[in-house]
């Protein structure tokens, strides 16, 4: 068993993994119990189990946990909470950005680190950053809106 420690969500986590390139995707979900990414495609085609490592987007599906150790990983539970959600979980529940809602993990994360990247995005800017995170229930415009909607704030 290796030992790996890190942040998650601002709080210092140290976890064994049998295989140091066991997905981080699991670790978070089987041995942190966070539910914010999920299991999509395994392939990092999808975009539904994106996080935040340093900041940047980043596919925990295909992110051996080898590679966050030391770093600082941030999910969709760290952003905000239901009584103060981050500006950007606040534009999707305005804009009322999700159906199924499989995708709305990613689709939140990526815009997150796109916004952190390019404030006051223009909406080609958004479809381009958003253009790898699949959504089959077509909530794309309300995604997009709720995007313009931070980057105008």
């Amino acid at each position: 068993m290796a030992k790996f420690s890190f942040q998650v969500n601002g709080r210092a986590v140290n976890v064994d993994s049998w295989d140091p390139a066991q997905p981080l995707l699991y670790v978070l979900r089987n041995a942190l119990g966070l539910h914010g990414p999920k299991f999509g495609c395994g392939l990092s085609q999808c975009g539904a189990c994106t996080v935040l490592i340093d900041g940047k987007a980043a596919r925990s599906c295909v992110t051996p946990v080898r590679q966050a150790a030391g770093r600082a990983i941030t999910t969709l539970e760290g952003l905000g909470t239901p009584e103060k959600p981050d500006p950007v979980q606040a534009a999707f529940i305005a804009e009322q950005a999700a159906q199924c809602g499989y995708c709305t993990n990613g689709m939140i994360m990526t815009a997150k680190s796109l916004l952190k990247q390019t404030p006051h995005p223009t909406l080609e800017q958004a479809k381009q950053g958003l253009a790898g995170n699949l959504c089959r229930c077509g909530t794309h415009t309300r995604i997009l809106r709720a995007v313009m909607r931070v980057a105008k704030a």
